[in-house]
């Protein structure tokens, strides 16, 4: 892309001051992980590829079903039937053909998670599970990888950003999994569709802020109640 596309595209983010043609030239040449393509994965994905992240995996096995398109916009009622990847690629692609979209047509386990994440600079985890949590988690510990991470149910969601710099990661929090198989989630209870929205928005925000060697909340753990419309920061 020429320079003055660059500017033209990105002016609105280039003009402001702590970020600047330097901190848009970071965000180009950064290699993002989005683990999910589902409610959070979504409006990361948009928001990352619109900003011009340079390079953009996403991994997620699934397929796009009906009832995900309340909250999962990137996908569309054409996407149904078809991969979450692809339909997220497809999107991507239409967005901001700049972007290298790698896509992971499979799901994240013990067998190539540290394969997957060792290629790049930032993780996002928009998983839907604990075990997947927890492992992405500990490989990132075990890299140095700094990992945006987000959770959700009903009205109400998490936001931190772990490991960054020798910060405290998931495990400083929450020591173990939960094991109980009758845990609540999405599927159970319901997610409103614009919760995603509000804390995949936020995901992506830090994201780039940690991108472009902004002030991040460390060691914090950021509670959304969108019910009461309450938002609280809990050091940990």
């Amino acid at each position: 892309m020429k320079n003055e596309d660059v500017f033209a595209r990105y002016s609105r983010q280039i003009f402001i001051e702590e970020i600047g043609l330097e901190g848009q030239k970071k965000i180009m040449n950064a290699k993002v992980l989005v683990i999910g393509a589902g409610g959070l994965g979504s409006p990361v994905i948009q928001y990352l590829a619109a900003a011009g992240v340079g390079t953009l995996g996403v991994v997620d096995f699934d397929e796009v079903e009906l009832h995900n398109l309340n909250r999962q916009i990137v996908h569309n009622e054409n996407s149904v039937g078809k991969s979450k990847v692809k339909s997220a690629e497809e999107f991507v692609k239409k967005l901001n053909h700049q972007v290298s979209f790698i896509s992971f047509e499979n799901k994240i386990d013990e067998s190539n998670a540290w394969e997957i994440i060792s290629q790049f600079d930032i993780i996002i985890d928009g998983s839907d599970n604990f075990k997947t949590r927890y492992l992405v988690n500990d490989i990132c510990v075990k890299l140095e990888k700094p990992l945006v991470y987000g959770s959700i149910l009903g009205f109400s969601g998490q936001v931190a950003v772990f490991n960054c710099n020798g910060s405290k990661n998931l495990r400083d929090l929450f020591p173990e999994p939960p094991f109980d198989k009758n845990l609540p989630d999405c599927d159970s209870l319901g997610v409103l569709g614009t919760l995603p929205g509000i804390v995949g928005s936020m995901m992506a925000g830090l994201t780039l802020k940690l991108i472009t060697d902004l002030p991040l909340p460390l060691n914090k753990i950021t509670l959304i109640d969108t019910l009461n419309w309450r938002f609280q920061t809990i050091d940990f």
